[in-house]
């Protein structure tokens, strides 16, 4: 009898374990309902170039879109382009705008327009004995360049300083590809892009803050907009409604946002924005969640072991946390899809440049609807996802 006692004992013990591990395993699960098509994911590892890894991952589900194939392009070029212009405009400027490795989802499209498309296999940009990359080295010397440059002590600029400045990018990224093979045919990067059909004057950069008037174009507020790239004003409504459309016709969509809410957890695959002032917790006794201090409340919604309500995100909370630096140009990613979890909420499959390793999803997450109503900094879609009226809105051809 008491060896049973015991043994009923120890199965109830294991039994509330394992209840409490499944329920932590299962306070968000996601199904997905419409998800587009996506080349692997890749590593951007040390570089400030999520920009440049998103917006590729676009053109390549574009290029599937339009049944051009798998491509691999090269993440690099946008880069060693970018960079060439970036010092032009920054010596022109005496160094009033800001020199980083950052960019914006635009400035791809503009590399596309000038100078063309090129596979990885023909620019990797891996010559200094990396196997993934890192930029740290390779972006202060050209800072230090270019700001020895425009500190000017000849008292005349030499008209060799821009070679000098892309010898340092041939060094570290490799010799400019101005012919490559692709399927034993040699291709320039003009050739390529066009003989791919691909036209970056087809997108449109859009966003949704009160502080500009809805429907017309500005230049985007972002130390990263170097290239002072405009984008198109809309509703949060209306912005929503464009990503899902896009998403329901088959357009992929780059997604620029801040990824330093508390409720973004790259490992644990998710993207939320809790209420901090909900009164009760999802599997917690409710006479437990109130003896709690606000500490012990915050340090268990943000465990993102149970499920949590999300704040209802207006415009006026948008616009107060980009105002505020609350919301800034983090990051770029790459929204494929739509799901929702299990508590019927909505939330969009979301490609991220950080590998594979690491993530419950392998490189993916999950981003609620509350999370990009209110970390969006911008987006690109093409002209042709955009909902019906909207082109006459934004008066486009």
């Amino acid at each position: 009898m008491k060896k049973t006692i015991i043994l009923i004992a120890i199965v109830a013990i294991v039994s509330t374990v394992f209840a409490q591990e499944k329920e932590k395993e299962e306070a968000y699960q996601f199904t997905d309902t419409k998800v587009l098509a996506a080349t692997p994911v890749k590593n951007q590892y040390r570089s400030g170039t999520c920009w440049t890894f998103a917006t590729a991952s676009f053109i390549e589900s574009e290029l599937l879109r339009m049944n051009k194939g798998e491509s691999d392009i090269s993440e690099m070029f946008f880069v060693r382009n970018a960079y060439h212009d970036h010092a032009i405009g920054y010596v022109r400027f005496h160094g009033k705008i800001n020199f980083t490795s950052g960019a914006e989802g635009w400035d791809v499209m503009d590399v596309v327009k000038k100078y063309g498309l090129a596979t990885e296999q023909a620019y990797p940009g891996l010559e200094y004995g990396e196997d993934l990359h890192m930029h740290g080295e390779m972006d202060q010397v050209l800072k230090s360049f270019v700001d020895g440059v425009i500190e000017n002590k000849n008292k005349k600029l030499s008209p060799v300083w821009i070679k000098a400045f892309d010898g340092i990018l041939d060094a570290y990224l490799g010799a400019y590809p101005y012919r490559f093979d692709v399927d034993g045919k040699s291709w320039s990067p003009e050739s390529f892009r066009d003989n791919l059909g691909f036209d970056p004057d087809n997108y449109i950069a859009l966003t949704s803050f009160t502080h500009q008037p809805s429907y017309t174009s500005y230049v985007f507020e972002s130390p990263d907009n170097w290239s002072y790239g405009s984008v198109y004003n809309l509703p949060l409504d209306e912005m929503i409604e464009t990503i899902d459309q896009a998403i329901k016709n088959g357009y992929s969509v780059a997604w620029a946002a801040d990824v330093s809410e508390q409720g973004f957890n790259h490992r644990k695959g998710i993207a939320i924005i809790p209420d901090e002032k909900t009164e009760e917790m999802d599997g917690l006794e409710q006479a437990k969640w109130e003896e709690m201090s606000d500490r012990e409340k915050k340090q268990t919604i943000y465990s993102l072991e149970h499920y949590v309500p999300e704040m209802k995100i207006t415009p006026e909370i948008r616009q107060e946390a980009f105002d505020n630096y609350e919301t800034t140009d983090d990051h770029l990613m790459h929204i494929i899809g739509t799901a929702t979890d299990n508590h019927g909420n909505k939330y969009y499959k979301v490609k991220n440049s950080w590998g594979t390793e690491g993530s419950k999803y392998e490189g993916y997450f999950y981003a609620s609807e509350s999370y990009v109503r209110y970390k969006t900094m911008s987006i690109m879609v093409n002209k042709d996802a955009l909902p019906k009226g909207l082109r006459g809105k934004l008066n486009l051809k």
